[in-house]
């Protein structure tokens, strides 16, 4: 009886331990594959519970987030041939999961090591299609995407997918380093010089042009003002003349009450004329008939 009841303890252990191995488990951060003597059977597992063959069938897993590698600083040479230490990272995550097993057998390592080579000749290709001044001052995001395009064909023989690329430091070896900030300095100097000189010229031209446009505006001002002022004055003369035509007397009486005002108001003035001068008509007959 007691045989017995370790018989059945021993064939279930061995049947928990045969599920066990039978059985496997991809997370949602995971792919795998199941192989046979290294040749591949499946790789397209979903998250969840699969089965396998024990001993005969082997599953490797993998990450399928993204993967960020950072890589020593690298010598390149630029166009005129100024050496350039450059530090870089990449970001990347498995987009066939087939071939990159194939290629790198499943070593993360080893696709890291490919990659970075891959990523070097990328930015060998950039860099000495540029000069110094050209690297240092080109805009980042274009950099990026001239080492994306030639590292993507690589990569995807690798059968990944590369997400970034990002050059962390550019720095110069030290013993060049003082040479080219000079050779820099005037370079730039001489860029601003010439800016400088272009804006002079430009704001001179501006200025010239703007007081062509002003003496322009002032006289056509001018000749409107007289046009205006022309008419005003002919208005006038014909209110004036239509006034005197209906009442000349009182017209004539107007008139010499401003010429007395306008030349004998003022205190201290003296005026020399003669006592029957047609000036002092209305102090003579003050009650003249019209």
């Amino acid at each position: 009886m007691q045989n017995r009841v370790l018989y059945i303890l021993l064939a279930a252990v061995a049947s928990i331990l045969i599920l066990r191995a039978s059985v496997f488990t991809v997370g949602e951060g995971q792919l795998a594959i199941k192989s046979v003597g290294g040749e591949i059977v499946d790789s397209n597992y979903q998250p969840g519970l699969h089965f396998k063959i024990p001993i005969i069938n082997e599953v490797a897993k993998f990450d399928k987030r993204i993967i960020t590698q950072f890589y020593p600083s690298e010598r390149f040479l630029t166009h005129e041939q100024e050496q350039l230490n450059v530090d870089f990272y990449v970001k990347w995550r498995i987009d066939d999961l087939r071939r990159y097993y194939e290629s790198t057998g499943g070593s993360e390592d080893v696709a890291n090591a490919r990659l970075g080579e891959t990523i070097k000749d990328s930015i060998k290709s950039v860099v000495t299609q540029r000069t110094l001044q050209q690297v240092i001052t080109a805009d980042r995001a274009e950099f990026t995407q001239a080492m994306m395009k030639n590292a993507r064909p690589s990569a995807r023989e690798l059968g990944v997918q590369l997400v970034d690329v990002r050059i962390t430091k550019i720095d110069l070896p030290a013993q060049v380093r003082d040479s080219v900030f000079d050779r820099m300095r005037a370079t730039f100097k001489a860029q601003a010089a010439k800016l400088r000189a272009e804006g002079a010229e430009s704001a001179e031209a501006t200025r010239a042009e703007a007081s062509k446009e002003q003496t322009e505006i002032l006289a056509d001002a001018a000749s409107q003002a007289d046009q205006i002022r022309g008419a005003g004055d002919a208005a006038a003369s014909g209110i004036y003349a239509k006034a005197y035509s209906k009442d000349p007397e009182f017209y004539a009486f107007y008139r010499s009450m401003r010429a007395y005002k306008d030349s004998i108001g003022t205190p201290g003035d003296v005026l020399v004329l003669s006592p029957d001068s047609a000036f002092f008509k209305y102090f003579k007959q003050p009650q003249a008939q019209r």
